[in-house]
């Protein structure tokens, strides 16, 4: 059982924000452990739902009442100092904790944290451990970011030792973390509006790696040469555990990858240059074979056998938004929706798609916040070319305001300056309409962003 003493002094937490995928999992745990929880969010959810039927009072709006008897405030980066339950923690000298901080504080409790991170496929690696530690009934924790359907959500409050998260680079909030085990993905350009240059992303993984003790874990991506070097900065008595594909000077490598026409991948694992085990996915892409390969390095250190691993892995049948399948159109028309907001997953998913047989391709893509879009311009346009035809809405803001004197138009321009035709549309209604008069019989249609392009897949589906 994890150890609590750290958090005793709260008898009463509220948490604002409670709804969310991080903020919701770590309200579940506490009420595991009796505590008493309340919590509020600005809208209802089918997640809030879930933690009301758990016991858990949640309002929607603000709960002042809930403020005045709670002995600690947690509260979500997404919650701003204006916020009226805010000032009453402050007015009442009631501590207030943000999540990441908090969270910290939970992988404190357990003595075997197994943090998953990286810029790319920490959720889908994420759910492939979860249910590899499932099969193998060893009853973790889970806190995934997105909805899991083995698990009925998108966290599992289990009763052993081992707490699986995922744990993002973003504003270093990883570094708030106390690992065990470390997944390090990938390291990619990303979140410069925070980082600024990659060489500031490499270094908060350097300081996350030393984070580790002296018996952790370290799994890294040795297709990845910045994911390799962390190796020298780790102290010497961590286990290092590798993996590839093109690279098989590592301790798992994939080979004999072959794809279905639905674009799953079945291959062989090599460990130490040995068969371990022969691998079928229920995901598309070739990324997914290399996330795989992060799950079986990780749980290999935990005595997981290949059968078991083998079953788990062809359980997995996506996470929420990655890859999501959301029916068909007229016309045997398929439609899909993804998360994929960077260049290097929008090139990945492009990639799944080709292992698939279809007629034409298309995407309707909505880059998220102003910094990315401006700072990855040409890498966006580049990536979407990889599509038939592309369709781009208006830039989902998320956190930020357009100081960056940027657009979606800029980026039409700039798909079109490659010499290849792209529409900027910006209303859904007009896009959907555009796309149900022009797509032909067996398309494949893939929207894809973080924000509300996921609206769009229904409306394609529902109106057909």
């Amino acid at each position: 059982m994890p150890n609590i003493d750290n958090l005793k002094k709260y008898k009463n937490i509220h948490m604002i924000g409670i709804g969310g995928v991080s903020m919701s999992g770590i309200a579940a745990i506490l009420k595991n452990w009796g505590f008493n929880v309340t919590g509020s969010d600005a809208s209802n959810s089918e997640t809030v739902e879930n933690l009301i039927k758990s016991g858990i009072n949640v309002t929607i709006g603000h709960d002042i009442a809930s403020v005045c008897n709670a002995d600690v405030v947690v509260y979500s980066a997404a919650v701003k100092n204006d916020d009226p339950e805010i000032i009453e923690a402050n007015r009442l000298n009631i501590p207030t904790i943000e999540r990441a901080d908090f969270l910290g504080e939970i992988t404190r409790c357990y003595s075997d944290t197994i943090c998953i991170s990286g810029t790319h496929g920490k959720t889908t690696t994420t759910s492939m451990i979860s249910l590899a530690f499932i099969e193998a009934k060893k009853d973790p924790s889970i806190q995934v970011g997105a909805y899991l359907k083995p698990i009925g959500g998108n966290y599992l409050v289990g009763n052993s030792d081992h707490f699986i998260i995922e744990a993002c680079e973003y504003v270093e909030s990883f570094l708030k973390f106390s690992p065990k085990a470390e997944v390090i993905l990938n390291i990619d350009n990303d979140h410069l509006d925070y980082f600024k240059t990659f060489d500031n992303i490499k270094n908060a993984f350097i300081k996350y790696v030393k984070l580790l003790p002296d018996d952790g874990i370290l799994v890294v991506n040795g297709d990845d040469k910045n994911c390799l070097d962390l190796r020298n900065f780790a102290k010497s008595s961590v286990s290092v555990t590798t993996y590839g594909i093109n690279n098989k000077d590592v301790d798992f490598y994939a080979d004999n990858i072959v794809f279905n026409e639905d674009g799953f991948a079945s291959f062989d694992v090599y460990h130490n240059k040995e068969l371990f085990g022969h691998f079928r996915l229920s995901v598309p892409g070739k990324h997914n074979v290399l996330n795989a390969l992060a799950c079986i390095s990780l749980c290999s250190n935990y005595s997981i056998d290949a059968s078991c691993l083998e079953v788990a892995l062809q359980k997995f049948t996506g996470a929420h938004r990655r890859f999501e399948y959301k029916g068909k159109m007229n016309n045997n028309v398929s439609v899909y929706d993804d998360y994929g907001h960077h260049p290097t997953e929008i090139l990945a998913t492009a990639k799944s798609l080709m292992n698939k047989k279809y007629n034409e391709s298309w995407v309707i893509f909505q880059p998220h916040t102003y910094s990315r879009t401006k700072n990855l311009l040409d890498d966006f346009a580049n990536a979407l070319l990889n599509f038939d035809n592309i369709i781009v809405l208006d830039i989902y803001a998320a956190r930020e305001s357009n100081t960056y004197g940027i657009s979606s138009k800029d980026l039409v321009d700039k798909i079109q300056s490659l010499g290849k035709n792209a529409l900027y549309i910006p209303n859904f209604d007009e896009c959907v309409s555009f796309v149900k008069s022009h797509v032909k019989p067996n398309d494949i249609i893939m929207t894809l962003g973080a924000g509300t392009v996921t609206n769009i897949g229904p409306m394609l589906v529902d109106n057909d």
